[in-house]
């Protein structure tokens, strides 16, 4: 289980989350020291401290989520997702219906470096997307050495990728594809949700039904924000097979950091690719 919570409104606005928001749904934001499992070399980050940093800097938590440590011990330090904005220059951080922020992923106690990516949060289905652009590789900032030193300037190595991550919606939603790539793409789709030898009878297909009008173009920006949503935010159903005495079965919203990210990731990559591909796109 994890906890999430975002102040996100549905005409895109946002409100900064107070530290003491912070405290109480993921404690684990200000831990200064590192878990007792981890040694001397072991360089803790405060994220904290980057929060105040990067508040300086005009961007404020507008969501976040944190692990549940399987050690009771680890919850204080445990892994942390945290959403930032600038909540001042809309219109040089928005592109159509889309936000650009920065994703800050971290943990005191070994279960993660210290990750800094770009993201953005479609507004009309409040979906935040991992933006995984080949041009840009994830920051990451290991618990080592001077490591809250290397994390402002790495920062501002993911805002030096902005205007490319917001410039794809425009992009993607001129290329149409035909329906062999979308097939193609709900096929990887279902791979990045469910594994290469999936358990579940939700076929690849069904990651393509739109859940709002909106949404159903074929165009590559649609394609790809409508498998996003079937992909994390579950729902979807299976019908039960009496002959094999299968009940009816239903995927749930994915709550896991890594696995939210991972999907993200392995999503934008492969709507990169198309969009690199247009003989292919169009097929």
């Amino acid at each position: 289980m994890t906890i999430y919570t975002s102040t996100a409104r549905f005409d895109g606005s946002a409100r900064a989350l107070t530290e003491d928001e912070m405290r109480a749904k993921a404690p684990s934001i200000f831990a200064h020291t590192a878990h007792e499992s981890r040694s001397e070399r072991f360089a803790p980050i405060p994220t904290i401290e980057i929060v105040r940093a990067l508040d300086k800097e005009g961007f404020s938590v507008v969501g976040l989520q944190q692990a549940v440590a399987r050690q009771a011990d680890r919850q204080p330090f445990t892994k942390h997702l945290l959403r930032l904005r600038r909540l001042d220059d809309g219109k040089d951080y928005r592109a159509g219906d889309s936000v650009f922020e920065i994703l800050l992923r971290n943990g005191n106690d070994g279960s993660s470096a210290y990750n800094l990516m770009a993201g953005l949060f479609r507004i009309c289905c409040l979906n935040s997307l991992v933006a995984a652009t080949t041009n840009m590789t994830e920051v990451i900032v290991r618990h080592t050495g001077k490591a809250l030193d290397k994390v402002v300037d790495a920062t501002y190595e993911v805002l030096n990728e902005r205007e490319e991550v917001m410039a794809a919606q425009e992009k993607w939603s001129h290329i149409q594809l035909g329906e062999r790539a979308r097939i193609g793409f709900a096929k990887g789709a279902h791979i990045e949700r469910f594994g290469e030898e999936p358990t579940t009878r939700i076929e690849p297909q069904q990651l393509l039904i739109p859940r709002r009008v909106q949404d159903q173009g074929h165009d590559l920006w649609t394609t790809f924000n409508v498998a996003q949503e079937n992909c994390l935010r579950g729902g979807l159903t299976a019908r039960p097979n009496r002959r094999e005495g299968l009940r009816r079965q239903t995927t749930r919203e994915v709550h896991g950091i890594d696995q939210n990210v991972k999907v993200n990731k392995g999503l934008w990559a492969m709507a990169e690719w198309l969009a690199q591909n247009p003989d292919a796109a169009a097929q």
